[in-house]
């Protein structure tokens, strides 16, 4: 199992209740150096929304891998973490919250927690970030991490392919695993006027789509390139 750079520990309220208090890495200048080059290489990759990049800017990456890759956190490159999953690259994060397009306030739906590097991204943008992971491993995970930087999105263990239709309808959905088809249920969770960005296609590459809901009964969609993502799994959570 792929460990986090930093020490969880849990502590006890009066009333028996039990919460994880998380001590985070450092955010040396180094590291803010580093991050400043990231932000410069994906403006030199086509990233002209300067609101992601300012949100990248304020979330250290770092705090999201293990120590053994710790050093190469602001590389452009994905890296594994728990339960088989990866850490998407920085121009891939960037790429998909520009897509997005929202504007700050929105309710935004996220599929795919993951490490939450991504959704401190999209809280970082000033959404109100819904979130559901399938591996109890990173919804683990993931919390914990989050609050303790300061960031306060609705996490959920569950089924992404069922969205979360309580809080519907959305104004952004962004799905971070490639989904073989584009799942019903969440296109119908999207607001009229709401944008939905996803990586669709079998096997190890995919397409990146954006879905725009146009009407009640309307979407219109555009391709946005080849994508590579770890596949968006169906069915029941998964411990």
């Amino acid at each position: 199992m792929v460990k986090i750079a930093h020490n969880p520990c849990t502590l006890s309220g009066k009333d028996g209740s039990k919460f994880i208090l998380m001590q985070l890495p450092e955010d040396t200048y180094m590291h803010k150096g580093q991050r400043r080059r990231l932000l410069d290489e994906l403006r030199g990759l086509g990233i002209k929304d300067e609101r992601v990049l300012d949100a990248m800017d304020r979330v250290p990456r770092h705090f999201f891998l293990d120590s053994a890759f710790a050093q190469f956190a602001y590389s452009n490159k994905a890296f594994p973490i728990a339960a088989g999953q990866t850490i998407s690259q920085p121009h891939t994060v960037a790429k998909q919250s520009e897509l997005l397009g929202a504007r700050p306030g929105q309710n935004i739906l996220e599929i795919g927690t993951g490490s939450g590097y991504q959704c401190a991204v999209l809280c970082a943008l000033g959404y109100k970030v819904h979130s559901i992971e399938r591996q109890k491993a990173l919804f683990d995970a993931a919390g914990p991490l989050l609050r303790a930087m300061g960031w306060k999105p609705s996490l959920y263990y569950g089924d992404g392919y069922k969205g979360k239709p309580v809080f519907a309808p959305f104004d952004g959905i962004i799905i971070t695993c490639g989904a073989p088809e584009i799942p019903q249920a969440l296109l119908g969770q999207l607001a009229v006027g709401g944008r939905m960005v996803i990586p669709v296609g079998d096997g190890e590459a995919q397409r990146m789509w954006t879905i725009d809901r146009v009407g009640d009964r309307e979407f219109t969609k555009k391709d946005h390139g080849v994508a590579a993502f770890v596949p968006m799994l169906a069915a029941r959570a998964r411990d």
